[in-house]
C-alpha cells in the first residue's frame, strides 16, 4: 500500500505541474508531441535540480529575462 501511495504521489506531483503551469492538458501539439514532452520534463528536471520552490512563478520569470536561464546548474552558455 505504501508503494502504490508513494508512485501516485510522484505522478502527482509531475502531472500537477505539467498541467496547471504548462498547460499540457490544453495542448494542441498534434505532431511529435513527444519532442514538446521531452523539453517539458528537461526545463522541469533543471528546475527541480536547482531546487526551485515555485516553477510557475520561474517559468513566467525565464519567460521574460531568457538570459537568467544560463545561471542555473547544468546549464552553460557557448
Amino acid at each position: 500500500r505504501k508503494a502504490v501511495r508513494n508512485h501516485r504521489g510522484i505522478e502527482n506531483r509531475n502531472h500537477y505541474v505539467r498541467d496547471v503551469s504548462m498547460n499540457e492538458d490544453k495542448s494542441r501539439i498534434r505532431i511529435n508531441p513527444d519532442i514538446s514532452a521531452g523539453l517539458k520534463s528537461s526545463a522541469l528536471n533543471i528546475l527541480r535540480v536547482n531546487k526551485v520552490k515555485n516553477i510557475a512563478d520561474e517559468l513566467y520569470y525565464n519567460c521574460i529575462n531568457i538570459r537568467n536561464i544560463f545561471s542555473y546548474n547544468g546549464i552553460k552558455e557557448n
